[in-house]
């Protein structure tokens, strides 16, 4: 099997997943149905992204096992829905409009990045220094923990934030600097290190003000 199919299981499973609790617990308040929403949606996208342009990362064979184990993983994201759902808690509307907007932010640098880095490296090789890249080297990492992010804001409990750094620590910050080791063989890597941050945008240097000389006026 694929490490793809372990993955596209779980986001396709989102949806279901998270309507069934809501009939099990019979919960169809806003709180809910704005996380099955938001979260079903970002799974169905996550499968047409795979469809028209693929992450070569998870086309990679692996045992079964390793398959099973990946996805149980991934089945702690449906802590949230469930601590949501089973509570019964209700999150007040500004925390909704909060949530949505970073959630929206998140899939919008995950999805747009992974499409520039699928179609700018299938007509060229090399560095992707421009675009959604130009600032922040993963920004597809940037943008799939605000979406997280938003669903935790959703919860109001500490464990999903909990389950997030969790990801972000063993898998997230490992896989980044991963690519940095391997995109050092390109000998411009360094000035563009040094132009962007690892995950959050590099703008301290994004305008250089340079003061008039007074003698070039004379």
């Amino acid at each position: 099997m694929k490490a793809k199919h372990t993955v596209n299981l779980h986001k396709g499973l989102c949806f279901p997943f998270i309507l069934s609790l809501m009939v099990i617990y019979d919960n169809f308040t806003i709180g809910p149905l704005v996380y099955l929403a938001l979260h079903g949606t970002y799974g169905f996208l996550w499968l047409l992204k795979d469809r028209i342009y693929p992450d070569q990362q998870w086309e990679q064979e692996i045992p079964i096992l390793i398959g099973i184990i990946g996805f149980l993983m991934a089945g702690l994201y449906w802590v949230a829905p469930f601590i949501l759902i089973s509570s019964g808690s209700e999150p007040p509307p500004v925390l909704i409009a909060v949530a949505i907007a970073i959630n929206i932010f998140g899939v919008f640098l995950h999805y747009t990045s992974d499409a520039q880095k699928y179609f700018t490296l299938k007509y060229k090789s090399g560095l992707i220094t421009e675009g959604l890249f130009a600032r922040c080297r993963n920004t597809n990492y940037l943008g799939e923990i605000c979406t997280y992010l938003g669903f935790a804001l959703l919860v109001q409990h500490w464990l999903p934030f909990v389950i997030l750094g969790l990801f972000t620590i063993i898998l997230f910050i490992p896989n980044m600097l991963k690519k940095d080791k391997s995109l050092s063989r390109y000998p411009e890597f360094e000035e563009y290190r040094a132009n962007s941050g690892l995950l959050l945008p590099q703008l301290l240097n994004l305008v250089i003000v340079k003061a008039p000389n007074p003698a070039s006026n004379q």
